[in-house]
């Protein structure tokens, strides 16, 4: 006998439904912003905030709650505790947050107290610096905070040598704070006569960071070239050819390159005087595959050949596209026969094998008479017979 058990589907419709998460969590966005909201709630920061923080920075949105947290757990911690932030009284005013970072990042990592920054700041401030400065300073170059008291004096006996009074000073070192890094000189095997030299023949010299110099030198040292082009580099001293190699790598990086990549194209091509990159309409990109660029003539050999591809490009005259490769890594007799050969009008534009130029004659008038073969006089029937019967 068969027993029939009976269910009713509705009771299952109720249990289906009831297992359905809530709307709000049933959005993985909403989720992952709750995650988030609720990482950033545990590590102090005010709820009436974080909505206001993640909407100024969306990468944070698209990030791991987890990679976050660690994110969190290694930014020095305990900045988030009131009886911490109190002992690190600065004493001073005009505190911006970039300074207490750079400040807090320095004392974590040399385990330094509030009394070492304390001890520091009145050293400054007994050096005669305002308390602008004293901030400027510490947020630009937060390192003095482990300089000695001899070699922070040092540093301002020099400008004081140079001929700077106190006022003086205190707004140099508020305009460029970085300038503490002038001992890295000295370990570079730079005098201080030698360094006031170059800062009073070009102050930029001021805005170098500390490594910048150190990094150019190396490049210098690394150079494979010719040796009347390193002497040429090295013909005002090796401090100036740092700094031209700064100048340059600044220069490069104006116009979109990375510093790395601006590196590599003085190491390619050390003769890098001229930056008419932009006047030719190319990619600044394209120095990084042909630094040879830099190199050559500007006017002589770019503009004229610039010049042939623009007006072929005009006409509808070019196939395919021209980039700085093959402007310069073609040779001159190559590129004419490309381009400017086969469309005379171009001729005057490339210059030197133009159609209207008259090549001159190899000889001057007249010497072609010195090149004639020399002509024998004529054998006389006699002179015949007689080698005749000498071999017959």
């Amino acid at each position: 006998m068969a027993i029939r058990v009976l269910t009713r589907p509705t009771s299952h419709r109720v249990i289906a439904s009831t297992c359905k998460p809530p709307p709000s969590l049933a959005n993985p966005k909403l989720r992952c912003f709750s995650s988030i909201h609720s990482v950033f709630h545990r590590y102090g920061f005010p709820i009436s905030q974080i909505p206001n923080l993640l909407s100024k920075n969306q990468f944070l949105l698209n990030s791991n709650a987890s990679d976050i947290e660690k994110s969190l757990k290694i930014l020095c911690p305990s900045v988030l505790e009131f009886e911490f932030l109190k002992d690190w009284e600065m004493g001073i005013s005009n505190v911006n947050s970039s300074m207490v970072l750079n400040v807090l990042e320095v004392s974590r990592k040399f385990s330094l107290g509030p009394e070492t920054l304390s001890r520091c700041i009145q050293r400054l401030k007994g050096l005669g610096f305002s308390d602008g400065t004293v901030t400027r300073v510490l947020g630009g170059f937060p390192m003095v905070i482990v300089m000695d008291e001899n070699g922070l004096g040092e540093r301002i006996q020099f400008w004081v040598g140079i001929g700077f009074d106190t006022k003086q000073i205190d707004r140099i070192f508020n305009l460029f704070p970085s300038i503490l890094v002038f001992g890295e000189f000295e370990e570079l095997g730079f005098t201080l006569d030698a360094t006031r030299r170059e800062v009073v023949r070009d102050p930029s010299v001021l805005r170098l960071e500390l490594g910048e110099l150190s990094r150019c030198l190396e490049l210098l040292g690394s150079l494979k070239c010719r040796v009347p082009i390193k002497e040429k580099i090295y013909s005002e001293g090796a401090f100036r050819a740092g700094i031209e190699v700064k100048r340059r790598v600044d220069c490069l990086c104006r116009y979109g390159l990375i510093r790395r990549d601006a590196f590599k194209v003085l190491w390619k091509e050390p003769r890098a005087i001229t930056y008419e990159i932009k006047r030719m309409k190319f990619d600044v990109l394209w120095l990084v595959d042909v630094p040879e660029y830099l190199g050559v003539n500007f006017e002589k050999q770019i503009v004229p050949r610039y010049n042939v591809i623009e007006y072929l490009r005009s006409k509808g005259g070019l196939a395919n596209k021209v980039g700085l490769k093959g402007l310069i890594k073609l040779s001159r007799l190559i590129f004419h026969n490309l381009y400017v050969k086969p469309y005379p009008e171009c001729e005057i534009m490339f210059g030197r094998f133009a159609g209207d130029v008259e090549v001159n004659n190899k000889h001057p008038v007249g010497m072609w008479k010195l090149f004639k073969p020399k002509k024998y006089p004529e054998s006389s029937k006699e002179d015949l017979e007689n080698i005749k019967g000498l071999f017959g």
